[in-house]
């Protein structure tokens, strides 16, 4: 078999059977891409040409008869060396697989000028479906969470009583030690109803809790707090143990069984643990896997600035803008409702409930429709722009109440409440972390530039003045005169701010073309575009 013109360093490997058709269902769950195996019984061998490219493994079979001679000189390899670590490897023998007894692979590897990069990484990513459950089987889960919540707050109220009196905490070692004496003692002897691993993970989250609150370099550091029923997410976990059937949609979780899910995407990847959750009246199971991936060059050279508003979600120094979808505001009515039924009924009466269950179901749909709309608008960024700079934005500092204290009482407290609404229902944060992560696997790059002034400071004067900004939407400069929508003029200081900490870094930034785009309009669509000018940014990463 001749290889392609752009691959080079062409290898014949030789495995056994039995391990190459382990490789090839480990190809077929983890790799995505482009499965072909030959079916014919009759073959007594099988070519496979692997390619490398972006995407992952693509693999062409085809078969022709052999005879009995005999294979030699070929170089004989470990299957690991190609398809990954011995951990994937566990998959069973397809039926279908042809009757050989062994197979040749011929592993081209890709030259270096084709938009590779030679180093790999290690992507996690998590994989959520909806369980579709039985009333025994709802009663089991509840059971297992319940046990984890119990355990959580038993090693919680341990460790805090410890330290109440001036002594250390217990760690890992010693919570499972007295794991083992609850677990046969009378009073808890429910807990052996529990799959082991499920009750010791609660463990080893309570110690990271720990560990997180007693590091000095954690912006968010806290004491782990108590969980409490009906207030705190149901859920429980397994770190292994699990069998994931995606041909038949079904997953096993130990001393519950097989349990059927919605198959609504392939699961790409080694699944390294799974947890199983409540929200609202169904239950959902995440799937975290973990593949190694080539580090790639984005598609694009182009870098952009965003500015995040409330009139505007985001806006984009090339001038597209993206308007609120306000998803919150949408339903506060009927939320509030809902809420001022649920006052007049008696708590956990079964009128409570059934109100109760709508009100859940109102967040659960906010929350939906929020970070549908997130993924939209962070995926088709990172797809367009290699390099994105946003601000560094202290969001919680943002959303403060300003009701005061009695001796100093705040002022303007409700229009300040109104706005944290506003603020807390765009879901910047989470933006950020969708943006950072996706530009992770697309071979990109965001940078957090300092936030202020970025809508008082003029792009072309740089003159800085309250005075530039006297209502929310119009920026005019009172040196050179410049007129411009205010959330334009933040996206462009966001971006030159962004090459000024890439210069300083020693990241070289060529500049071609426009120094300000034109404005963008605003329109009633979710998402609105302009189509300003092209800037010609060309951006070089340093790699």
């Amino acid at each position: 078999m001749t290889a392609p013109k752009f691959f080079d360093n062409t290898r014949e490997v030789l495995f056994p059977y039995h391990s190459t058709a382990n490789s090839f269902q480990t190809v077929d769950q983890f790799r995505e891409r482009n499965f072909g195996r030959v079916s014919d019984k009759q073959m007594n061998m099988v070519i496979l040409a692997i390619e490398l490219d972006h995407l992952g493994f693509k693999i062409k079979a085809h078969g022709f008869k052999y005879g009995n001679h005999k294979i030699q000189n070929f170089f004989c390899e470990h299957a690991t060396s190609v398809f990954s670590d011995k951990d994937q490897m566990y998959m069973q023998i397809i039926n279908t697989m042809p009757s050989c007894s062994y197979l040749i692979i011929h592993v081209y590897r890709p030259i270096v000028n084709i938009g590779y990069n030679s180093s790999m990484k290690t992507i996690r990513k998590a994989f959520k479906f909806r369980l579709n459950t039985t009333p025994e089987i709802e009663h089991k889960f509840t059971q297992f969470a319940d046990a984890s919540r119990f355990i959580w707050n038993k090693a919680l109220g341990i460790n805090l009583h410890r330290l109440n009196n001036g002594y250390p905490i217990m760690w890992l070692s010693e919570m499972q030690f007295w794991l083992g004496i609850w677990k046969s003692s009378d009073e808890l002897a429910f807990l052996k109803g529990i799959h082991s691993q499920s009750i010791q993970a609660p463990l080893r989250n309570l110690e990271r809790a720990f560990k997180d609150c007693f590091d000095k370099t954690q912006p968010n550091k806290r004491c782990p707090t108590f969980k409490k029923k009906g207030v705190a997410t149901d859920s429980f976990s397994y770190p292994q143990g699990f069998k994931i059937d995606q041909e038949l949609n079904k997953i096993f979780l130990p001393k519950i069984g097989w349990v059927k899910y919605r198959n609504s995407r392939k699961i790409v990847g080694a699944p390294k643990n799974i947890t199983v959750s409540r929200k609202g009246k169904y239950w959902y199971v995440s799937i975290q896997v973990e593949y190694d991936a080539m580090s790639l060059t984005h598609k694009s050279t182009s870098d952009v600035g965003i500015d995040m508003g409330i009139k505007r979600f985001a806006t984009l120094s090339d001038g597209t803008v993206y308007n609120p979808l306000n998803s919150f505001k949408g339903k506060a009515e009927k939320l509030a409702k809902f809420q001022r039924k649920l006052k007049n009924k008696k708590k956990f009466s079964s009128n409570w409930k059934k109100v109760k269950a709508k009100i859940t179901k109102c967040h659960e749909d906010i929350a939906n429709a929020r970070k549908d709309y997130l993924h939209k608008v962070s995926t088709e960024v990172c797809e367009n722009q290699a390099m994105i700079f946003v601000e560094d934005l202290k969001i919680k500092n943002m959303s403060k109440s300003a009701k005061g204290t009695l001796d100093k009482p705040g002022k303007k407290v409700a229009q300040k409440s109104g706005l944290n609404k506003a603020i807390l229902d765009q879901g910047w944060s989470m933006f950020f972390q969708m943006l950072e992560y996706k530009q992770d696997w697309n071979g990109g790059m965001v940078l957090k530039v300092a936030p202020h002034h970025t809508s008082q400071q003029c792009p072309l004067c740089h003159h800085t003045s309250a005075q530039n900004r006297l209502t929310q939407a119009d920026f005019v400069c009172t040196e050179c005169g410049l007129t411009a929508n205010a959330d334009d003029v933040g996206s462009i200081n966001v971006r030159t701010r962004g090459h000024m900490a890439l210069a300083s870094r020693g990241i070289a930034c060529e500049v071609n073309g426009a120094v300000m785009p034109s404005a963008a309009g605003t329109g009633g669509k979710q998402r609105c575009k302009t189509a300003p000018g092209k800037t010609g940014i060309t951006v070089s990463l340093g790699r």
